[in-house]
C-alpha cells in the first residue's frame, strides 16, 4: 500500500531559488559526533518548547548519530524519516527542495521521479548536512508536523547551531 502523501503545500511555500540559497548558507565547516549531539539536543529543545510531537534523526555516512522521539510522535514518523532521508541521500538536496523542483516543473515527485513512494518521500523535513570541501555527508530529519513546519524547524536549528 502506498503511503498517503501530505497535502499541506501552501501557495506561500519557499521557491526553488530560496531553498537553494538556504542550503548554501547552511554549509558547515565540519560535522563531528559532538556536533550531532549538539544539533540534536537543540532540535529536541525547540520541539519541546513548542509541544511539537516529532521524531528527530541525524545520520552521517550511513550511521545514525542521534535519534529522539518526543511525546505524540509515532512509529509512522520513523518511517517518514527514512523515506525523506533517502531523498536527500539520492539528490543531495533537502526533501522540500526536491519536491519543490518537481512542482516548479508542473508535476510531482510521485508522478515523475520513477521512485517507489513507499521508499522515497520528497516532503519537507529532511535537510542535507553539507560540509565545506566535502559536500553532503549526512542528513538531519524531523517528522511529525506539516512538511513546511518540519523543514522550518530543521532550518531554525541549523541557523542557531551555525551562529552559536
Amino acid at each position: 500500500m502506498t503511503p498517503k502523501a501530505p497535502t499541506d503545500v501552501p501557495t506561500l511555500a519557499p521557491s526553488v531559488t530560496e531553498l537553494e540559497a538556504q542550503e548554501r548558507r547552511l554549509t558547515l565547516p565540519h560535522f563531528t559526533y559532538d556536533d550531532a549531539w549538539t544539533l540534536g539536543t537543540l532540535l529536541v529543545d525547540l520541539a519541546r518548547e513548542r509541544g511539537a510531537p516529532v521524531a528527530i534523526d541525524i545520520t552521517r555516512s550511513g550511521q545514525q548519530l542521534f535519534h529522539a522521539a518526543l511525546p505524540g510522535s509515532t512509529p509512522d514518523n520513523d518511517a517518514w524519516i527514512a523515506r525523506k532521508r533517502r531523498v536527500v541521500e539520492r539528490y543531495a538536496a533537502s526533501s522540500l527542495l526536491v519536491g519543490t523542483r518537481f512542482r516548479a516543473k508542473g508535476t510531482t515527485f510521485e508522478a515523475d521521479s520513477r521512485l517507489d513512494p513507499d521508499v522515497y518521500a520528497a516532503h519537507g523535513g529532511a535537510f542535507p548536512i553539507t560540509v565545506e570541501g566535502a559536500g553532503v555527508i549526512g542528513t538531519v530529519v524531523v517528522s511529525g508536523l506539516p512538511q513546511l513546519e518540519d523543514h522550518a524547524l530543521v532550518v531554525e536549528a541549523l541557523e542557531r547551531f551555525t551562529s552559536g
